[in-house]
């Protein structure tokens, strides 16, 4: 299924790699864009050759940017009919497992999604997919969602693991963790990313000039200085359910559902549409279309493209997609649907001993 060839220069190895993958739950392209900056990132060409996005305006928005117009419901659309593929994205909707829903996980109807990303996989069988929610999905009715999700994956005859990783580690000045699921067709080396990328400071993301309507009322400025006294570096004031107000210099997880006045910069304004953007890791190319209420609603909803595009790196160069000179040395194998762990003998000398291995 993968295209690659590969030719000599000034005595180096260069790769002509094409990598096809299919955008399920697109939104307004989180993954792709994450896709596409792996693969620049690694020398390799990227083909999307399918998309699904229910959402009307966010399918305009995904047009506008990328050119294609998504499938749309993905229920409706036969597994057959899916394009081969090498890679399987797919941030399918956390409302079953957000502390926003009802927590009722698969007893929702919107929590059978993952089967439909389920029939695809025993369908088309990609070598690999990355699967993307929120960080509840692992303690979700004492962990027994995961496991479900984790035995269907295997019984699918794929190797996988998951983590929850936070976007403030990947430089992103939002506090964002969500879980990561990365599977495999065949048992491979892989390591998740653990890079921690200083944190971009909220000057470069915040804008100079801004309209007064994204300013809060004085009743509402007021209240929040009741509770917070002004900062001298740039802040956002979170407000949680119980009216505490706190303020940080990274701002809190966007959320689509969430009040207006749920996060407010130095406790006084709004987040603008292209300040929401940044703050999840899309380029300063990406084109607004939509209203304003629409683009709180899809930047809560996307996920922080550089978490997603280390991981996918890393799922990339576990997949032996890549000539042996980018293959790097790991200490864990995934085999046997098992994550193990090898320690290399000289930090323990000529005899090691362990338990409960």
């Amino acid at each position: 299924m993968l295209c690659y060839s590969y030719t000599m220069k000034n005595n180096r190895t260069e790769n002509n790699i094409t990598i096809r993958f299919i955008d399920l739950f697109a939104g307004i392209g989180g993954f792709r864009y994450a896709m596409q900056n792996a693969g620049e990132e690694l020398g390799v060409t990227t083909e999307c050759v399918f998309t699904s996005e229910i959402d009307n305006e966010c399918q305009k928005v995904y047009k506008e940017n990328f050119g294609d117009m998504p499938h749309g419901d993905i229920t409706k659309i036969s597994a057959q009919s899916v394009p081969d593929h090498d890679i399987l994205l797919a941030g399918f909707p956390c409302q079953p497992f957000s502390i926003i829903g009802n927590m009722r996980g698969f007893e929702d109807t919107r929590g059978t999604l993952f089967f439909d990303i389920a029939r695809i996989i025993e369908e088309k069988k990609p070598s690999a997919f990355v699967l993307e929610n929120v960080k509840l999905l692992v303690g979700h009715n004492k962990g027994k969602t995961i496991k479900r999700i984790m035995e269907a994956l295997n019984e699918l005859g794929y190797h996988a693991t998951y983590k929850v990783l936070n976007a403030l580690n990947f430089g992103l000045p939002q506090k964002r963790e969500r879980v990561f699921i990365v599977g495999f067709r065949t048992p491979c080396f892989f390591q998740w990313p653990s890079e921690k990328i200083p944190m971009k400071p909220l000057s470069k993301i915040l804008e100079k000039n801004v309209s007064k309507e994204f300013f809060a009322s004085d009743h509402i400025r007021k209240k929040r200085l009741e509770k917070q006294e002004p900062t001298k570096e740039p802040t956002i004031w979170h407000e949680n359910k119980a009216g505490n107000i706190s303020a940080y210099p990274f701002s809190c997880a966007l959320r689509a559902g969430a009040s207006y006045n749920y996060l407010l910069v130095n406790g006084e304004r709004r987040l603008t549409s292209r300040e929401m953007l940044r703050l999840q890791g899309f380029p300063e190319s990406f084109k607004i279309i939509c209203s304003y209420t629409q683009a709180r609603k899809q930047a809560g909803n996307s996920l922080p493209v550089p978490v997603a595009q280390a991981v996918i790196k890393k799922t990339i160069e576990a997949c032996a997609f890549l000539p042996s000179s980018y293959q790097y040395e790991t200490d864990k194998l995934i085999v046997d649907g098992r994550l193990r762990l090898f320690e290399k003998e000289k930090e323990y000398g000529e005899i090691s001993e362990a338990s409960n291995s």
